[in-house]
């Protein structure tokens, strides 16, 4: 791990995505997009939500074409195009599966080395909680120099709805993240309780809970503050070959 890398670094590469035209998004799991090539094709859509403020029909969106005979479908909806804070357009990463690899990059590129200190090995998807049947996404053993030992329980939560220049999670009312509260200040004292929201758009300055969308999650999110679980809300830029570090954001005063 070294030290945090500037703004604009990329954190993870891949192959260039494809761009297409957004028809529609339909049985949660599917939607379908229209080509430069003008063919329309199938994706997967992994973000089951709600998708608030950003599922627009007619946007522009980036799809990730990898096929394989253990794929149903060859296409992944990655990316798509919105309005930003600002009235400019700017992209948002709207696949759920990519957050905790992003945050587990982040974190061995050094970025939160200030507030983790150091980290000596991260697993992912341990079990804990009440007879064990949570699972934290990422769990952290500190590095030898650390001057905190206590492991580390680290839970992420990606976040694409936003009012103003304030990213907001959830945008519905989930049960699941609700839980993930109660279990992650379960650890405390004796470990330490981490929330990362993963602004995954860059141009939101700070972050609050969704309390319009579920008030309970926004309750238990300020009774977690009190105990002691830290939130480190993390900002990152989408292009259509990497992802780049946006830097931290503040938590809205609540």
């Amino acid at each position: 791990m070294t030290g945090c890398p500037s703004r604009g670094t990329a954190l993870l590469e891949f192959e260039p995505l494809q761009e297409g035209v957004l028809i529609k998004r339909y049985k949660r799991f599917l939607a379908d997009v229209e080509l430069a090539s003008g063919d329309v094709v199938t994706a997967h859509c992994a973000n089951t939500g709600p998708m608030t403020g950003v599922l627009i029909p007619g946007q522009r969106v980036r799809l990730r074409h990898a096929p394989s005979p253990k794929r149903k479908l060859a296409w992944t909806w990655e990316q798509a195009e919105v309005p930003g804070a600002d009235g400019e357009p700017c992209w948002v990463g709207i696949n759920t599966a990519l957050p905790n690899r992003l945050i587990r990059a982040t974190i061995e590129a050094g970025c939160l080395i200030d507030q983790l200190g150091s980290i000596a090995s991260i697993r992912p998807e341990v079990a804990y909680g009440t007879n064990r049947r949570s699972r934290i996404d990422l769990l952290l053993t500190p590095g030898d120099d650390n001057p905190d030992q206590r492991t580390i329980y680290l839970e992420v939560k990606n976040t694409t709805w936003t009012t103003g220049t304030t990213a907001l999670f959830p945008d519905t009312v989930t049960e699941r993240g609700q839980k993930h509260l109660v279990e992650l200040m379960g650890v405390l004292p004796d470990s330490r309780a981490v929330l990362v929201p993963c602004l995954s758009r860059p141009d939101v300055l700070d972050f609050a809970p969704g309390d319009q969308a579920d008030p309970r999650y926004g309750e238990l999110f300020r009774e977690a503050l009190v105990a002691g679980v830290e939130v480190l809300p993390c900002c990152f830029g989408f292009k259509s070959n990497k992802i780049i570090w946006q830097g931290r954001r503040s938590l809205t005063k609540i």
